[in-house]
């Protein structure tokens, strides 16, 4: 494979990793703000799972 090549990859391998980032922190966000719920049917009997995303944050103040 041709340096230029390799760097061309590596490139859209780092944008991708960001573009992941991206959206994982913008789920972390919004599940630290509300709850997420996410459904997944299973492919065997097709009954439908729910997952409830929530999270509790406890403010501290100092001073």
């Amino acid at each position: 494979m041709e340096q230029g090549q390799f760097e061309k990859r590596l490139e859209m391998l780092d944008q991708r990793l960001d573009n992941i980032d991206s959206v994982v922190t913008a789920l972390v966000e919004r599940i630290m703000k509300q709850p997420v719920t996410i459904e997944v049917a299973c492919p065997k009997c097709g009954n439908v799972v729910q997952i409830m995303l929530t999270s509790s944050v406890k403010s501290s103040s100092k001073g």
